[in-house]
């Protein structure tokens, strides 16, 4: 039996704050400890009243500038892209054919893939990340390399190979017969291997003809527990080609609808230029979105409308995503500041309770795994991040004035980034330690 405890204050949520009062949805304990037995939480609460319980000879890991935190969750990223972050000067469609297609057929390498797969995972890991929904390229080389190296870090992951048979390089395209094929085989090799999840995805519906998304319907048939991810909506070029290239579709969301792959588990990245209709058939099936704000001022896509999104009487599921590399930054207090930003932008206000539970419990819902992952309590994952709230001397100065928990958060998500995680812990083994010398990161024993 493996236990260990952590010491810091704690922050986490019980409920929906998009839904309820706010302040009703945060627990918070100053000084608290959680006790960790083999990967899983077996209690927290006051140190007052832990340390007296504790068995004999456990120690807590004190931080005593910390807040502990669920660990981040990022719905919507693509670690290929991880080489071409900060590419200038274009908008979506554009950016994919100059960028994206030219750095995604280096994945044919799987030596390749396999560094980039060890750079990206540990980059996560750097900004408190520990889940994430991940496009990989269209070779299935790249999913090994990837799942191979989360399962050296026991991270929970979700990811795929990328479908498309057109409109893109022949280097990258596969067919509808080959793209079930290979996905086929890569489910049965990674889904629910250890902490591992299989994602179908097709890139986006003007990359797959009617009959790849047919197939992709198929195996989400055959596979009803795997995770389904795309695009949706991003870009106003990109809608008005999507009903040029599917004229008898009524709309985007529609293309994917007929093809039987909106449902819960379903997340549709950014669905920044959704109607209502849509909103209310992604509540009606359970599908998620991902907002993804660094990626869509980056590439001024629009703003995503998450107040909307979530309206009580029709509330859809909506996760947080970074986007890379299209999005900036890794750390989704960054994507927190620029949600914020484009909250404003809407004439909305995101309080620093949605924002927090936006990246942690609100991205597990709508991931279908907020019975295991994104909330920090009894028997839940111990994936863990410690945040510390002297990171920096602004950081440090501004904390002395905080007058209540809900300052402090807001002041991490505004001046917080990656130098503000002091340590990850993944399943409750830190792989992360920002304090120590030479290598920082670690596989688990």
């Amino acid at each position: 039996m493996n236990i260990k405890a952590l010491r810091a204050d704690l922050v986490t949520f019980t409920g929906d704050p998009f839904l309820q009062a706010p302040e009703r949805c945060l627990r918070y304990i100053p000084d608290a400890i959680v006790v960790i037995e083999d990967g899983r939480i077996a209690d927290l609460g006051p140190a007052s009243d832990l340390l007296a319980r504790l068995p004999q000879g456990i120690v807590p890991e004190h931080y005593p500038d910390g807040i502990i935190s669920a660990g981040f969750i990022d719905t919507h990223v693509h670690y290929p892209q991880t080489e071409m972050i900060g590419a200038y000067g274009e908008q979506l469609l554009e950016w994919l054919n100059t960028y994206t297609f030219v750095a995604e057929q280096n994945f044919a390498s799987a030596e390749h893939a396999s560094r980039i797969a060890g750079v990206f995972l540990r980059e996560l890991l750097r900004a408190g990340t520990t889940t994430a929904v991940v496009y990989c390229t269209v070779h299935p080389q790249s999913v090994d390399a990837f799942f191979n190296e989360s399962a050296r870090f026991n991270t929970r992951m979700i990811a795929g190979k990328v479908l498309m048979d057109r409109n893109a390089p022949q280097a990258l395209l596969d067919s509808a017969q080959l793209g079930y094929d290979q996905s086929k085989a890569l489910i049965e090799r990674w889904h629910n291997h250890g902490r591992q999840h299989y994602c179908i995805t097709p890139r986006f519906a003007p990359t797959s003809s009617d009959a790849q998304l047919e197939v992709c319907g198929v195996l989400a048939r055959e596979h009803p527990d795997a995770f389904i991810q795309t695009h949706l909506c991003e870009n106003r070029d990109e809608i008005k080609w999507v009903l040029e290239l599917f004229p008898q579709r009524k709309s985007y969301l529609d293309v994917y609808a007929n093809a039987g792959i909106v449902r819960d588990r379903s997340v549709f990245g950014h669905g920044i230029h959704l109607t209502e209709e849509d909103f209310c058939t992604c509540h009606q099936t359970g599908a998620a979105l991902a907002h993804c704000p660094t990626s869509n001022l980056f590439l001024g896509s629009g703003l995503f409308r998450l107040f909307e999104a979530k309206d009580p009487k029709r509330p859809v599921r909506v996760g947080l995503g970074t986007d890379l590399g299209a999005g900036t930054s890794f750390s989704q207090l960054q994507s927190l500041n620029e949600a914020y930003k484009v909250a404003q932008l809407n004439q909305t206000r995101l309080n620093a309770i949605q924002a927090f539970y936006l990246a942690t419990r609100g991205s597990a819902e709508a991931l279908c795994l907020d019975d295991r992952i994104g909330t920090i309590a009894k028997g839940f994952d111990a994936d863990l991040v410690i945040l510390d709230k002297k990171a920096t001397p602004l950081m440090a100065l501004r904390s002395e004035f905080c007058k209540d928990i809900v300052e402090q958060l807001f002041v991490l998500m505004i001046l917080g980034d990656d130098r503000a995680v002091r340590a990850t812990y993944v399943a409750g083994e830190q792989v992360y330690d920002r304090e120590a010398e030479g290598e920082k990161f670690s596989y688990p024993d």
